[in-house]
């Protein structure tokens, strides 16, 4: 199954980066018709981690991907799943 990857770790204290990265990968995933996006904010303080949530809950945003995953063994790992 083709998968994108999305690591912020290099731009994790780049606010506008961070919200451009993560409209693009999933505005890509969308276009490309490929089901799931890995993000990996990173284990930090967590900070990072709800600023993507947020972001993804934003309802323009919503509207693209089917559900979101937490993975149960990384902390700092989420799933955005996608139904083409």
């Amino acid at each position: 199954m083709a998968k994108l990857k999305l690591d912020l770790h290099d731009i994790y204290n780049r606010g506008s980066d961070i919200d451009r990265e993560l409209d693009r990968i999933i505005r890509e995933a969308v276009d490309k018709k490929i089901k799931l996006v890995e993000i990996i904010p990173g284990k930090g303080s967590g900070q990072l981690k709800k600023r993507v949530l947020r972001f993804l809950d934003r309802p323009d945003i919503k509207a693209l991907y089917h559900r979101i995953d937490k993975d149960s063994r990384n902390f700092g790992r989420l799933f955005v799943r996608f139904r083409h």
